[in-house]
């Protein structure tokens, strides 16, 4: 028996809620955490023929990309598409999660499944996020020191970038003194005591507090441990919006537009002018990623491929870069490979389908 939570710890393990943007509305949107699970449909726009996909596979968990309940709902009368799709979903007891910017901010997410269909290299995030990253000062004797430090580590903290471990450690005194009421481990109560201790530096992601926090209270010797957490203003490399990467080989324009028309089986390719120089770096945004423009283009990239640009937009590549917008659902379109890579990876035998339904609004003629 799979229960629904247990599938949300693997989502969120992946793509923590506390990464989606301010405006989103990510997670679980109708249905119980605590339900039992007999299937789930992956797909990038939870409507009204996902759900009846759902019933006709016995699925009663949609996880889509984008929320269908994004801008919040007042009635529940059926009166348009949102509408009838969550009453639909509520009438067959059909959970729906939504696992939509925070997927697209961490660096394994919808990005990184676009730079590898193209065969990119050195992926790098294109607007890193700051302000996610904390820094916690704590002081430990050292007899305690490597046990404290390790409990660390393995709650989460030391990572920088592709390193792990980090730590800075200084040496120096402390002085404390025990009420009545103390129980110390060095010292004697009521007597000031004054110790050689070790000033513990490390930084972690914020999402992480509770578990850093746990580790340090059990592990570390003292009745009262002292400690400092600092908010970070530094950029997190590895979460923020958008990527960049590179090409094994540099190709002509002409040829990569193709290639890109392809892989994403695009039918109309808008582009501002080609610069006559090869392709070579690469910067990208799945969905609308016409406010990172600025960042693709001192990133140094060739092309920037993304969607939703407005026209007066694309006067702003002013030749220093080429914008390739290949529509909304063209860029996001295997999304849902990475929720099936989650769960088969977790849950082997779990009934997990990809929907077999092209859900873009937009038409071509």
């Amino acid at each position: 028996m799979l229960i629904l939570n247990d599938i949300i710890t693997e989502l969120e393990k992946f793509a923590p809620l506390a990464y989606q943007e301010s405006y989103d509305n990510c997670g679980l949107l109708t249905g119980n955490k605590n339900m039992e699970i007999t299937g789930a449909i992956l797909c990038l726009d939870c409507i009204e023929t996902i759900v009846d996909e759902a019933i006709a596979k016995k699925c009663n968990l949609i996880i889509a990309h984008h929320p269908i309940v994004f801008g919040g709902l007042k009635k529940l009368n059926g009166t348009n598409y949102v509408e009838r799709t969550v009453i639909k979903a509520i009438q067959h007891n059909i959970a729906i999660y939504a696992c939509h910017t925070n997927l697209d901010n961490v660096k394994l997410g919808v990005n990184k499944k676009i730079a590898d269909k193209l065969g990119l290299i050195n992926h790098r995030i294109l607007s890193p996020k700051k302000s996610l990253l904390k820094k916690l000062v704590t002081f430990v004797p050292g007899t305690h020191l490597e046990k404290v430090r390790t409990s660390l580590f393995n709650a989460g903290a030391g990572n920088i970038g592709n390193y792990d471990s980090c730590s800075f450690i200084l040496e120096g005194t402390g002085s404390f003194r025990g009420n009545q009421n103390s129980n110390p481990v060095i010292g004697e109560r009521g007597k000031l005591s004054v110790e050689k201790e070790m000033r513990l530096e490390l930084i972690f992601e914020g999402v992480h507090l509770s578990n850093i926090l746990g580790a340090l209270m059990q592990n570390h010797p003292y009745e009262e441990v002292a400690y400092d957490i600092y908010q970070l203003e530094n950029s997190h490399q590895n979460i923020g919006s958008g990527m960049t990467g590179e090409l094994k080989n540099p190709i002509p324009e002409l040829e990569f537009l193709a290639l890109i028309k392809n892989l994403f089986n695009v039918k109309f390719l808008k582009h501002t002018s080609l610069r006559n120089k090869p392709v070579q770096k690469v910067a990208l945004c799945g969905g609308s990623g016409s406010f990172l423009l600025r960042n693709a283009i001192n990133s140094g990239s060739d092309i920037y491929i993304s969607s939703d640009f407005k026209y007066h937009e694309f006067f702003d590549a002013e030749n220093r870069i080429v914008i390739a917008d290949i529509g909304h659902y063209e860029t996001e379109q295997f999304t849902p490979e990475i929720f099936y890579e989650i769960i088969s990876n977790k849950f082997p035998t779990f009934a997990t389908y990809l929907t077999a339904i092209n859900t873009n609004p937009v038409n071509y003629f």
